[in-house]
Order: C-alpha cells, then sequence, then structure tokens
C-alpha cells in the first residue's frame, strides 16, 4: 500500500486526517505534520523523513501539501524521490478520498494521476454547475 504523509501550515493537515476517517472510516499508513511560523524547519524536516520512514511499505509515498510554493511543500520537494516519493500540492477532500481508494491496488504514478484528476473534478462554483441545466 502507497503511504500517505499530510504536510500543511498549522493544523489543516490533522482536519484532513480528521474528515476522511469520518468519511471513509479508519486508516492506517497516513501520518500529518503541522508547520507553524516558530517551528525549526531542519526539525521540521527530519519529522517528514521519519513520517515518511513510518508509512513506507515499499510501495512509495505520497506526500500532500496544502499549496505549491510554500514552506509545506517547500520542505516536502526536498525530500522528493520522483517514482517513490512524490508531492502534490493543492491537496482538497475528494483527492485524498481517492487516494485512500487506490493506493492499496495502484502504482506511485497511477495513484497520483487519479488524486489529481479528483482533486481538480471536485472543485465547482455551485451557482454555475447548478444553474447551467
Amino acid at each position: 500500500m502507497i503511504g500517505l504523509v499530510l504536510v500543511t501550515h498549522g493544523n489543516i493537515a490533522e482536519a484532513f486526517s480528521i474528515a476522511v476517517e469520518h468519511i471513509v472510516g479508519p486508516q492506517r499508513l497516513i501520518e500529518t505534520i503541522s508547520i507553524n511560523p516558530a517551528d525549526d524547519l531542519e526539525r521540521c524536516r527530519q519529522d517528514m523523513i521519519k513520517s515518511i520512514e513510518n508509512v513506507d511499505e515499499g510501495k512509495g509515498v505520497i506526500i500532500l501539501t496544502d499549496m505549491f510554493g510554500g514552506t509545506p511543500s517547500n520542505l516536502s520537494i526536498s525530500v522528493m524521490k520522483p517514482g517513490y516519493i512524490e508531492v502534490i500540492a493543492g491537496i482538497n477532500l475528494p483527492m485524498l478520498i481517492k487516494l485512500i481508494g487506490v493506493r492499496g491496488d495502484n502504482d506511485i504514478q497511477k495513484a497520483l494521476n487519479e488524486a489529481a484528476n479528483a482533486g481538480r473534478k471536485y472543485i465547482n462554483v455551485a451557482s454555475q454547475l447548478l444553474l447551467s441545466k
């Protein structure tokens, strides 16, 4: 199974973890890391490496961050190993739920594509979606 590490500003990662477990039930091989303004970034990077080790069963690890170019994303990219430890920026709940569903049966590239597609698909302006029919 592909491991997941959620790395975000503040407590967003924990909130996503709680929400996904509320929707699809308890999950294994998911860890969260919160980055706060006063944090030592090297310590955060070491925590990230430890979390990656904790969730890695040999099929790879996907790190999900809240925003490309932010500190969580930049730290995540510093430990990225293309094809094995990958980073997706712009986490949303549909993306995470899709990853939960596909990470057991697919390789990391397929899981990345499925997650990115789900993340994009469920971004909608409600009035435009509902009133266009």
